[in-house]
């Protein structure tokens, strides 16, 4: 069978709202509205935006998402109430193919600590919830959360109800990542053969990873069934994550052989997404994790070089540049010109706007200014921070000076600007010219705050590469991050400050 006659697993992306979930992963809206275009240009099937009455906040960007984005089904969650319900199609109603999804816990353990329901109730509460959906949109997802520890006749019963009211997806979701693969792979064969009417609703799988077993669960699951898998970008989600959106994709593309089925993700766009989360989020990749990570097509052992200089295939089951890495590094210098901006933006996955190639050449003009060679590293960081960088700026760096001594706490001068309006400070201060940037900005802004966390990572080779800092401060009991970039690593702390500060709800 060719691959254009294959059946295809839909690929169901929840970045946005169970990777959103992962500690100090929060964004604001425009990161989300960012990431849903990524996933949108990635070819995701459905983008599961959010739960619109977490807050108001969610609300506004499951709104503004389903009323923007084009092509993916959009996607809310909600519990079974007619609260969640309502709310949540207020939300999607402006989209061309929404869908809502209801959940509502199963387990024998769940019923009787968290919802104290029979098993009755349960049905009752789980059938009114989807046809209450079924008002108002065609396409409803049901999930029996914590499904794979939910009796198998239960469970049966109540996705046969769910169907009969309505439901056009049934989600399995091993909530907890207890399952095995042979476990999760008997659930959905038990479905499949014992639920009349299972064949009027699609199958999905919804695992997490808590055993490191999500992926090989959810490849269990389509083995028996299931035609729509659930993941994020990068595997982030609540507590060990989801099931890797890049690890299932080039799972089934790679062993099309045994699995034959295929997806509508362009892999070229994995990496690019992947860094694009990560920088969003503030979530590093670890360097070997699968498919995106910076170690996934290293080779150092001396024999794996050997066979990979005879036959790159001896060590390599699948082609970097399959999943948008690039073999070229050296790119450009400070005499390209736009077009050719433009056209290595687009070899590395990033389509972008007459607007925003504009503000990415700006940047890169200035940093080619200060480098004789530009990177693929450095300038995808230049795009990754001009693309999450929207974020309307309140403070702004205009100048700085720093003065260091042996011995002697810095002389820093800095100068920043808001609403027109320019501050400037001298102080002798701090550990070093970092902890002098923290001290001077914080008394410039007024804004107190402690520093949680704070990164440098180079982004490409070289003495001169870019300087990439992201950093999370504390104010007020609540975390904000930052990112800025520069080859000056005190300037990129100062812009990740300000990018941290102007998050601050207070502030703007």
């Amino acid at each position: 069978m060719s691959t254009t006659e294959q059946p295809k697993i839909r690929i169901f992306d929840t970045t946005l709202r169970d990777g959103e979930q992962s500690p100090g992963a929060s964004m604001n809206l425009e990161e989300k509205l960012t990431i849903a275009a990524a996933l949108s240009d990635l070819g995701v099937d459905i983008i599961e935006a959010g739960f619109p009455i977490a807050s108001p906040g969610d609300f506004e960007a499951v709104e503004q998402i389903a009323k923007t984005i084009r092509g993916p089904v959009i996607c809310g969650l909600a519990r079974c109430s007619d609260q969640d319900i309502d709310r949540a199609w207020e939300a999607l109603k402006h989209s061309h193919s929404p869908r809502i999804h209801v959940f509502l816990a199963t387990s024998a353990i769940h019923r009787e600590f968290k919802l104290k329901m029979t098993a009755d109730e349960i049905v009752l509460r789980a059938v009114a919830g989807v046809k209450r959906a079924k008002r108002v949109c065609d396409d409803i997802e049901f999930s029996p959360e914590d499904a794979a520890r939910t009796e198998p006749d239960f469970l049966c019963r109540v996705v046969e109800a769910v169907i009969q009211a309505g439901a056009t997806t049934v989600n399995i979701p091993d909530t907890v990542g207890y399952a095995t693969p042979a476990h999760m792979g008997r659930v959905i064969h038990t479905l499949k053969n014992r639920v009349p009417n299972i064949d009027k609703a699609i199958i999905s799988i919804h695992c997490h990873n808590d055993l490191g077993l999500a992926v090989a669960n959810s490849l269990a699951a389509v083995e028996n069934g299931a035609r729509q898998v659930e993941c994020t970008i990068n595997g982030i989600g609540e507590r060990a994550g989801n099931c890797s959106l890049e690890e299932i994709v080039m799972a089934l593309r790679t062993r099309n052989d045994h699995y034959g089925f295929q997806t509508n993700i362009v892999t070229k766009r994995l990496v690019p997404v992947s860094r694009l989360v990560s920088s969003t989020t503030g979530l590093d990749v670890q360097r070997n994790k699968a498919i995106v990570g910076r170690n996934a097509f290293a080779h150092e052992a001396g024999i794996h070089q050997d066979g990979m200089l005879k036959e790159p295939s001896t060590y390599e089951i699948m082609r970097p540049e399959d999943v948008g890495l690039v073999k070229t590094d050296l790119v450009l210098g400070k005499h390209s010109g736009r077009a050719a901006l433009s056209d290595r933006a687009k070899q590395l996955g990033f389509d972008l706007t007459g607007e925003q190639l504009q503000a990415v050449f700006e940047e890169f003009k200035r940093v080619a200014d200060r480098k004789k060679e530009v990177y693929d590293g450095d300038i995808m960081a230049i795009i990754q921070s001009q693309l999450h960088g929207t974020l309307t700026e309140h403070w702004e760096l205009s100048d700085f000076a720093v003065h260091l001594r042996r011995g002697k706490s810095p002389m820093f001068q800095l100068k920043l600007s808001r609403a027109g309006e320019s501050h400037e400070i001298e102080l002798e201060d701090g550990e070093g010219p970092i902890d002098a940037a923290f001290l001077a900005t914080e008394k410039l802004t007024g804004v107190p705050m402690n520093c949680r966390e704070f990164k440098i990572n180079a982004t490409s080779l070289g003495h001169d590469a870019l300087g990439e800092v992201t950093l999370s401060i504390e104010h007020n009991g609540h975390e904000y991050r930052g990112r800025g970039v520069s080859t000056d690593c005190v300037e990129a702390s100062l812009v990740a400050i300000l990018s941290a500060i102007n998050r601050i709800p207070s502030v703007q």
